[in-house]
């Protein structure tokens, strides 16, 4: 997997409210948002919406990534 390598608040705020609206199909949403970014040529809302989506998955897993401290 990989992990968002740069995420805004207003990025995280946006994962939480795909999360919120679509459930476990968050994922699916910002990939398709994705990719309508990119059939439409914007390469930043694409990564944008590439950064959500990974935001998403990682919210979403039960374990812990990292170091505990």
């Amino acid at each position: 997997m990989h992990l968002p390598l740069y995420v805004e608040n207003r990025d995280v705020t946006e994962a939480e409210n795909l999360i919120s609206h679509y459930g476990i199909e968050a994922s699916l949403e910002a990939a398709e948002r994705s990719e309508k970014s990119r059939n439409l040529g914007n390469h930043i809302s694409f990564a944008r919406w590439r950064q959500i989506e990974r935001l998403i998955i990682l919210l979403s897993d039960q374990k812990t990534i990292g170091t505990l401290h």
